[in-house]
C-alpha cells in the first residue's frame, strides 16, 4: 500500500503557521515571505525564476492529447515544434507599462517563458498534429497512427 506524501514546494512547508517565536529575525522574514495559500496556475517563483505551467495528458481511442493551462497569453506567444519525435512547447511573453503622473515616473515590467518538452511515443502521426488556444487552455491533438489504433474484436471461424 502506498503513502501519499506532502512535498513542499521550494522545500518550503507551505502550511506553516506564522509564530514570532523563531530562533531568529531571518528566519521569521524567510517564513513570512514563503508562505503561499494561493498557489497560481503558474509555478512561479522568485526563488526559483522559473514559471512551467501544469500539464494534463489524455488518451481517447484515436488521439492523445496534451492540455496545458497557460491563462492571460495569446496564441500568438506560443511556440510548439516537432523534431526527431520529441514535441517541443514554448512561450516567450513581455510586458511593460509605464505611468506618468504629477512629476512621478513609475515603470513595471514584467518576462514570463517557459519550455516543455515531450518524447512522443512511435505511434503518433506527426504530420496531422493540431493545436488550439482557448479559455487559457492550450490543448495540442497528437493523433495516433491507423496501425496503433485499437481493432474491435472479432470472432475467428474454425475451418
Amino acid at each position: 500500500m502506498s503513502t501519499l506524501m506532502n512535498i513542499p514546494k521550494n522545500g518550503h512547508d507551505t502550511n506553516k503557521k506564522l509564530s514570532v517565536s523563531h530562533g531568529n529575525w531571518s528566519n521569521w522574514i524567510d517564513d513570512l515571505f514563503n508562505v503561499n495559500p494561493f498557489q497560481p496556475v503558474l509555478a512561479n517563483t522568485i526563488t526559483s525564476g522559473v514559471a512551467v505551467p501544469k500539464v494534463n495528458v489524455r488518451e481517447t481511442k484515436d488521439d492523445y492529447f496534451v492540455d496545458m493551462a497557460v491563462p492571460g497569453m495569446k496564441k500568438e506567444d506560443f511556440n510548439i515544434d516537432v523534431d526527431k519525435d520529441v514535441l517541443s512547447v514554448s512561450a516567450e511573453v513581455k510586458k511593460e507599462t509605464e505611468n506618468d503622473k504629477d512629476n512621478f515616473t513609475r515603470r513595471e515590467f514584467g518576462y514570463t517563458s517557459f519550455k516543455r518538452t515531450f518524447t512522443l511515443p512511435d505511434s503518433i502521426d506527426d504530420d496531422k498534429i493540431k493545436a488550439k488556444y482557448e479559455d487559457g487552455i492550450l490543448s495540442i491533438q497528437l493523433p495516433k497512427r491507423e496501425e496503433a489504433k485499437p481493432k474491435p474484436a472479432r470472432t475467428i471461424k474454425i475451418s
